[in-house]
């Protein structure tokens, strides 16, 4: 058997590699859909330093407050009135700025009334804390819940098979579901990647083209409650009409096959 390098792998991932690429800054303009993407360990460094950068930013202007209105310098004073009660250094101030980003509340270090600055800062941080929290934990959430794992279950034939059904000539190969939790609104379609030669001479490296597996008649869109057998017709409008048997044997080509739909459960 040829040793031959596969457009889009078992797995269901694309064997494409992206170079060249100049303009990367388009990728920090939706930086969701970039962090969604990363891999899991970079996600999740950026989930901590997400958290930890703010929580040190805003431990650093609670310190700050304190170290401008004079607290630390009248620690022992009981008579002063200080902006956050028992602060008495950045690593209280730290700490003091994840008990309000978090709202765990200690009731140890307390904000007092005042203290003007500490108030809007004390707003401050708990939007932009509630932003950080929904866009963190939003995108670990679409990261979690991406279908990769779920497509785990889904089965397709080993082998393609060309033979005559209802005497006609057919593609077939069969795609089954191993959950008992269905795939609601399920289509499937089919693409012949091929590298081809226009009449003008023109060379298309990985040129796609549709093959048909019942996308006239509504075939396509399937219940998959059962392992089912998908068909392609060999007509005249197949890429595959003018194609002996030889000649497919030594071809270079692969059909890439789509399964869409929604998962039942989520």
């Amino acid at each position: 058997t040829r040793k031959q390098q596969r457009y889009v792998e078992k797995d269901g991932k694309c064997n494409v590699q992206h170079g060249n690429v100049r303009e990367t800054y388009r990728y920090l303009t939706d930086i969701f859909t970039t962090l969604v993407d990363l891999k899991w360990r970079f996600s999740l460094l950026v989930f901590i330093l997400a958290y930890a950068v703010t929580w040190l930013f805003f431990g650093l202007i609670w310190w700050f407050i304190a170290y401008c209105r004079g607290d630390l310098d009248h620690l022992e004073d009981h008579a002063w009135t200080p902006c956050v009660n028992n602060l008495n250094g950045f690593v209280s101030a730290f700490l003091f700025s994840i008990e309000t980003e978090t709202t765990i509340g200690y009731g140890h270090r307390v904000i007092t009334d005042k203290c003007p600055e500490g108030i809007v800062l004390l707003l401050l941080q708990a939007i932009l804390g509630s932003m950080v929290n929904a866009f963190m934990v939003g995108c670990m959430f679409v990261k979690i819940s991406q279908p990769n794992k779920r497509a785990e279950t889904l089965v397709f034939s080993s082998h393609a098979v060309v033979s005559l059904r209802d005497d006609r000539l057919c593609l077939m190969f069969r795609v089954g579901d191993l959950r008992d939790s269905h795939i609601v609104e399920a289509s499937i379609r089919a693409k012949l990647i091929k590298s081809k030669q226009t009449q003008e001479g023109e060379f298309i490296p990985l040129d796609q083209t549709d093959l048909s597996v019942g996308f006239e008649t509504g075939d396509d869109r399937l219940f998959l409650v059962s392992p089912l057998i998908i068909s392609h017709e060999i007509d005249e409008r197949s890429p595959f009409w003018d194609v002996s048997r030889h000649q497919l044997e030594k071809d270079d080509f692969e059909i890439v096959v789509i399964l869409e739909g929604m998962v039942e459960a989520t």
